[in-house]
């Protein structure tokens, strides 16, 4: 499984409908091939509940090492990734575009309740815990809401929304004082952010160079790394590797020959891809490649 996303990282997938703008999956991560799922954003606001396992979750420069139980707000238009944190994890994902809340333009719940925290530089993300009464009361909500999802009994659209509603009264109620007094996140460091990723993401099949993307972002070749490492939680380089292994697995599924798949996504030769290839997903490009060709043509 991978992320399809724009040059700006947005993802594409649709999260739900126009007319009932709802999704919610379950799934494992080690479902994407490397263990992870990459930096993206989207418009919708995210919530997700591990069920099992553990998952190392960034969201902007924030990190959170979720555990079963556990949740995560990630607000709308926040940049976020997850991978492994000690083995696998079993979790659920709910996404909704914030005009279900909102409704028609101009309404009074969109304006009082739903803007000031989806609008909010200073809550990208928080943490949720069952040990906190009122995150518990969150949490059981969502779960409420997947489970509405998964079974669709009559009028569950019209209970999801309820639902949703009540939950995010909770968040408000329980937030929007500390958002009044919380510091906002550094815009510029964010701008620098989503400009070094976009850079990658657009120049990934290419020859890149630390001194390009440096004055992509206009700092030293030294403070752009240190950056990024501080941001991300991985060097630069490590993080292209990663990218351009994600981005070889599409081409393998489709047919693509190693040799094709390793000059598409900027490696230097095929040898080299091979072996970053397996020390990121623990098998060789070959094998994946059969297996996704075996399991495409199974009756």
């Amino acid at each position: 499984m991978e992320l399809n996303r724009d040059g700006q990282k947005r993802e594409l997938k649709l999260h739900g409908t126009y007319g009932f703008p709802v999704y919610g999956d379950r799934k494992r991560i080690s479902s994407y091939a490397t263990g992870s799922f990459p930096w993206h954003w989207h418009d919708e606001v995210e919530f997700t509940l591990v069920a099992g396992g553990g998952m190392e979750y960034r969201v902007n420069d924030n990190k959170y090492d979720l555990r079963a139980g556990q949740g995560l707000f990630c607000n709308a238009g926040a940049l976020h990734a997850g991978s492994m944190a000690g083995g696998d994890c079993d979790y659920i994902s709910l996404t909704f575009h914030p005009r279900l809340l909102a409704g028609f333009e101009g309404s009074a719940i969109g304006a009082e309740y739903v803007a000031p925290l989806v609008e909010s530089p200073a809550l990208p993300s928080l943490a949720l815990d069952p040990a906190t009464p009122w995150q518990r009361e969150l949490l059981a909500g969502l779960e409420q809401v997947y489970r509405l999802l998964a079974g669709k009994p009559p009028l569950y659209q019209m209970d999801i929304q309820r639902t949703l509603l009540g939950c995010w009264a909770v968040l408000f109620r329980n937030c929007a004082q500390d958002l009044r007094q919380a510091p906002a996140e550094d815009p510029e460091k964010l701008r620098r952010q989503r400009l070094i990723l976009a850079y990658i993401h657009q120049h990934y099949a290419q020859r890149l160079t630390l001194d390009e993307i440096a004055r992509e972002v206009g700092l030293c070749k030294s403070e752009c790394c240190r950056f990024f490492k501080r941001q991300m939680g991985s060097s630069l380089f490590q993080y292209i590797l990663d990218y351009r292994v994600g981005k070889s697995l599409a081409l393998l599924r489709q047919g693509c020959s190693v040799n094709e798949a390793a000059a598409q996504t900027g490696f230097p030769d095929p040898s080299y891809f091979s072996k970053v290839f397996r020390e990121k997903t623990g098998r060789a490009p070959s094998q994946y490649r059969r297996e996704a060709l075996e399991g495409r043509n199974a009756p």
